[in-house]
């Protein structure tokens, strides 16, 4: 059952350990969490890895194919993508908040994969909500946050040293300056309507993926965000576009 809660919280307990789902690949079959298979798709995310798995089309967007615990990541405006980033770790058992976000929709959340049954909302942590994000992250695997304001470089700091302390995993709606990864959705396109009719389908996204260290190349990849069926999945033809090429100014006005 989901759990929801207003602007105070006095404490959030751990209620879960590490869990991680089985991997696709043989028993016997040692690869490391970022080796690139057959196609380009990244080796699953092995039992024992400090990396939360996620869906399988994000994982060539991210170190490791995975949400490495201890870390931030910056999504961009709210959307669908910050809930996907969170699907694959949720529906692998994993428990997940989300802070700040009046407006998030449960149904949509199920749509992308999360369990519902493993979620907390706090639609409006309030003027403490740095000290509610310190709780959460104590008590839950992956916190989804939308700050209300861009927080200080101290603030900062101190939210990023209950992220390693808990070993758990901030996903931000918005800009966090010092995340490992930054995800932006920098193209969209709607299918489904024809000459003046017709209905909204599916959506394509070109997301373009940075961070520090290996992963300051930007990197991009199309995605379908949802897809015909509602899934989130790689878009593997697409006529006129390189889909690795990244030619993406970040410049202006990001969509979400």
């Amino acid at each position: 059952m989901m759990l929801a809660m207003g602007a105070g919280i006095a404490q959030v307990t751990s209620l879960s350990s590490q869990h991680h789902g089985d991997t696709v690949l043989p028993a016997d079959t040692v690869l490391p969490a970022d080796t690139v298979l057959p196609g380009g798709e990244v080796a699953p995310v092995l039992p024992g890895e400090n990396v939360l798995p996620v869906l399988p089309a994000l994982r060539g967007l991210l170190p490791a194919g995975g949400l490495q615990r201890g870390s931030v990541v910056a999504a961009g405006c709210w959307s669908l993508l910050c809930l996907a980033l969170a699907a694959g770790a949720s529906a692998d058992g994993a428990w997940c908040a989300v802070a700040g976000l009046p407006q998030f929709g449960v149904r949509a959340a199920a749509d992308a994969g999360l369990d519902s049954d493993r979620l907390l909302l706090i639609a409006d942590p309030g003027t403490g909500w740095p000290q509610v994000t310190a709780s959460l992250l104590d008590g839950f695997e992956i916190v989804l946050l939308r700050p209300p304001q861009r927080p200080s470089a101290q603030l900062r700091r101190k939210i990023e040293a209950a992220v390693r302390r808990y070993a758990s995993v901030l996903v931000v709606a918005g800009d966090w300056d010092g995340a490992a990864v930054r995800l932006r959705i920098a193209r969209q396109e709607w299918t489904g309507l024809g000459d003046g009719h017709g209905r909204l389908r599916a959506r394509r996204v070109q997301v373009v993926a940075d961070g520090r260290g290996a992963w300051a190349r930007p990197r991009a990849r199309w995605l379908w965000l949802p897809g015909p069926d509602g899934s989130v999945a790689t878009v593997t033809e697409r006529a006129g576009d390189d889909l690795d090429a990244v030619a993406v100014s970040w410049q202006g006005r990001n969509t979400g």
